[in-house]
């Protein structure tokens, strides 16, 4: 008796066990093996191409089923570069997408999406890039491998494209058995869409206000400035409908020059204090010379998705002629994040014009020839380059061109940077 019930637990025992067995093959992840590749990265224009090593590893099921849906992990070990010594990234501002490779029983390509979430990088550190997510539906027994291919790094609005120079290595592979019943779906997360700007009404050209006997507030027109703007990261091309205003301080005007286009979103996190812009005004007519104007920066922080203003730009107008003077939009200065953006206007219009009485100490005067004006009334071509920012019948000034990305997987970035939202 003893020995058959020896023999009966130990019979019990090895079938637990070969239970055990199979039922840890069939729950089992796939052993994520680690893969490194040589990199080709294209950064934005104006960064060289740079190469590089990516080490990623793929996690997966190690079984499944035909009809099933699967989900799979792609994970940076080591992203291609650091952040080269020019700018600190803000955190959440960078966003990984890329290509996982299927083959074997099926032949796929699977959409992996990370989230922009990162801790902030400074000059010189190590990139951080988000697990990137997808899935997959099976459709066919037998062993499918995964393989990663190229990817994307979006920061701050630009991308970086990375490509592999050399034939990768499977990072993990699924065992897909015949005869399942469809698993539960598990859509692939898919990058959210930054909200296109709606279109400003452009407002029908009035007559530019004149000074008048007890008038104060003087009122301009809001003209469209082609903008040739030149960033630490190339030559782009923008417009934006500004309006320069006017009140009479004693001899002198108060001028307040505003941008009017719709708020667009941030695509990262903008610490305060760090935006500052500022405008040379430029004179005309019986008057020569530039006014300067400038906004405060930003009071608080910006969230990532929130709204970027910029200001109302404001200085003082002494005038250093006697007659008629006109007033246009002129060089725009946007410094942000230790660096400088300088858009200068193709084409000007005039805003304002004012009737003024000479001031001492006033602008360069009616017919000096060294005024200090680089742009008349006509306009000058200027060179350089902002970001794109959008086509000119949206009227938008759209961004500020910033150096803030690495050379490898970020190259350099444009943040978005809108005018706000007025009522007229």
């Amino acid at each position: 008796m003893s020995i058959r019930r020896r023999g009966t637990a130990a019979g019990a025992a090895l079938a637990l066990s070969g239970a055990g067995v199979l039922l840890g093959l069939a729950a089992s992840p796939a052993q994520a093996a680690e893969v490194s590749y040589a990199t080709h990265c294209v950064p934005p224009a104006g960064i060289s191409p740079i190469d590089g090593t990516t080490k990623v590893e793929i996690t997966a099921p190690a079984t499944a089923k035909v009809g099933d849906t699967v989900d799979v992990v792609w994970k940076f070990v080591q992203a291609a570069s650091k952040n080269p010594d020019i700018i600190d990234l803000p955190a959440n501002s960078v966003q990984p997408s890329g290509i996982l490779k299927a083959a074997g029983a099926q032949a796929a390509d699977i959409a992996m999406q990370g989230t922009r979430t990162n801790p902030a990088i400074p000059k010189g550190g190590a990139m951080v890039l988000s697990d990137m997510k997808g899935s997959i539906k099976l459709t066919t027994a037998g062993e499918v491998t995964l393989t990663p291919d190229a990817y994307t790094v979006n920061a701050m609005s630009t991308d970086t494209k990375c490509t592999p120079k050399e034939t990768v290595q499977k990072a993990a592979a699924i065992q897909v058995t015949g005869g399942g019943g469809g698993g539960t779906s598990s859509p692939t997360p898919t990058p959210s869409t930054t909200p296109t700007p709606s279109a400003t009404p452009t407002t029908t050209a009035s007559p530019t206000a004149t000074g008048g006997s007890g008038q104060t507030d003087y009122t301009g027109k809001e003209v469209q400035v082609p903008y040739a703007c030149k960033t630490p990261i190339g030559d782009k091309n923008a417009t934006s409908p500004v309006q320069i205003d006017a009140r009479r301080n004693g001899g002198n005007f108060d001028l307040t020059v505003q941008f009017k286009k719709s708020v667009m979103n941030s695509p990262a996190d903008i610490p305060k204090g760090s935006v500052k812009p500022s405008m040379e005004v430029v004179l005309g007519g019986a008057d020569k010379g530039t006014v300067h104007v400038e906004g405060p920066t930003n009071a608080k922080d910006i969230k990532s998705g929130d709204p970027i203003e910029i200001p109302d730009l404001t200085g003082t107008y002494k005038p250093g002629a006697s007659g008629t003077s006109t007033l246009s939009p002129g060089v725009l200065t946007i410094k942000a994040l230790g660096t400088t953006t300088t858009c200068t206007p193709t084409k000007t219009e005039v805003s304002l014009t004012l009737d003024t009485s000479r001031q001492p100490g006033g602008a360069s005067g009616g017919t000096s020839a060294s005024g200090g004006s680089t742009a008349g009334g006509s306009g000058t071509s200027g060179s350089g380059g902002l970001a794109e920012t959008g086509a000119s019948d949206h009227g938008a000034l759209k961004a500020l061109g910033l150096v803030a990305g690495t050379a490898i997987l970020l190259g350099g970035a444009v943040f978005t940077f809108m005018p706000k939202r007025r009522t007229r």
